[in-house]
């Protein structure tokens, strides 16, 4: 079964000869000396980054996490559907979330957002830009009156950008003590098994951050992996690059194909959201073939129960779906349309 359902690079970044090299290069004997330094200054200069302003977790859920415990400890406002990770960790420590639904267009009324920040005077409000699970952004206006929403009820805007390089149009965000953003080297960088989250505010706001953070927060064989790639700038571009085709090559599978008769949403990420009859019985027909997309039959958003999302693949993957999609139009939807 090949798995299409977690939103990680299909490649590695880095050849076999690479990895083996640094590996035996990494003193792993040894604890880790100033390699986290190193990849403060090389990930800050790769994304035009005040180095003393980046900290490094154990991907970006420890970060979610660490913001449950330290800011502040009134309610956590997010929407719904959103990353799962924003409740469970909400619910290990006790805190109150509250989310604002999606509409049945999988739209969301930001009017609703406004007012509710407004009446809940949220400690945290965190969300996924784009928006995980549907790929769509949410507009800038929002994320501007949002943010200085927030700083007037002296709550903390967290953006979680973990698909923030498929976004091709340049976004100006807004700053402050209360605003933070959250990236991740384990979607379009592909280093999803080394668990590298990023952070970033000001120094106030890091300093908070990283006062619980831990002695050693990432294993010095990820730190120099991370490192060895970024200090390839040119190279790097190129890989992200790769990733963006990939995306595009699965959009244009899915609308080519079936687009006229499946739903699915503008996708601003490394996946697909589509949803509807014919998208859950498409999903189905797609893992009896051998592929794995994400399905959520346990979920309790209404917006999720007849929803199929799809992560990129390897080129002829991509075009081995683009085969099974044709098979099941012509099999399957032809003959229930036919009936």
């Amino acid at each position: 079964m090949i798995r299409i359902d977690k939103n990680e690079s299909p490649y590695r970044a880095l050849t076999e000869d690479e990895i083996a090299k640094i590996a035996i290069d990494t003193q792993f004997n040894q604890y880790a000396e100033n390699e986290y330094q190193d990849l403060q200054k090389s990930y800050a200069a790769f994304n035009n980054l005040d180095p003393e302003l980046v900290s490094f977790a154990n991907g970006s859920d420890e970060w979610i996490q660490k913001s449950v415990v330290v800011l502040g400890k009134g309610p956590i406002l997010t929407f719904d559907p959103d990353f799962v990770m924003y409740q469970v960790y909400a619910e290990q420590f006790g805190r109150e979330i509250v989310k604002l639904p999606s509409n049945e267009d999988h739209t969301f009324d930001y009017e609703k957002v406004y007012k509710k920040i407004e009446e809940l005077k949220p400690s945290i409000f965190i969300f996924s830009q784009p928006n995980n699970p549907y790929g769509t952004l949410h507009p800038a206006d929002f994320i501007e009156k949002a943010a200085e929403m927030m700083k007037e009820v002296g709550g903390y805007f967290v953006l979680d950008e973990a698909y923030g390089e498929f976004v091709e149009e340049t976004a100006q965000y807004p700053t402050g003590d209360h605003v933070i953003r959250f990236r991740t080297l384990s979607k379009v960088y592909g280093l999803a098994g080394l668990r590298i989250g990023v952070a970033t505010s000001t120094r106030k706001t890091m300093e908070l951050l990283d006062s619980i953070a831990h002695p050693y927060p990432l294993n010095t064989f990820s730190l120099n992996v991370a490192v060895h790639l970024l200090n390839q700038p040119e190279r790097l571009e190129e890989f992200i690059e790769l990733n963006r085709e990939l995306s595009k090559q699965l959009h244009s599978v899915f609308k080519e194909e079936v687009g006229d008769i499946i739903p699915m949403l503008e996708s601003h990420t490394n996946f697909l959201f589509t949803y509807g009859d014919d998208a859950m019985d498409l999903g189905n027909y797609i893992v009896e073939n051998g592929f794995l997309p994400r399905m959520y039959p346990e979920d309790e958003s209404p917006a999720l129960k007849k929803a199929v999302r799809y992560s990129i693949a390897k080129e002829n993957q991509l075009e081995e779906i683009r085969k099974i999609i044709q098979k099941w139009r012509d099999e399957k939807w032809q003959s229930r349309k036919n009936g």
